[in-house]
């Protein structure tokens, strides 16, 4: 998969995303109107997760962490 396809999903996921504080789900969500096959590989990093089933998926603190990494990297994102 090319690396620049994959850092854009992550990065689209990121910034069409929101914070959900309802229990069991404390954790940043996005919907998933991604290729499946890069959100599939996303999921392989631990950088999202959440069910097959379900039309959003949520970030992990790794996969946080990386998508405000590369939003940086591509400008668009301020260092923390």
């Amino acid at each position: 998969m090319n690396d620049t396809i994959r850092d854009l999903t992550l990065m689209l996921l990121y910034l069409t995303s929101w914070q959900e504080n309802e229990p069991p789900f404390d954790a940043r969500r996005s919907w998933k109107g991604y290729p499946f096959e890069v959100l599939d590989q996303l999921m392989e990093e631990e950088l999202i997760d959440g069910s097959r089933r379900a039309k959003s998926v949520w970030f992990t603190k790794k996969g946080e962490k990386e998508a405000r990494a590369l939003l940086v990297k591509y400008g668009i994102g301020e260092s923390p």
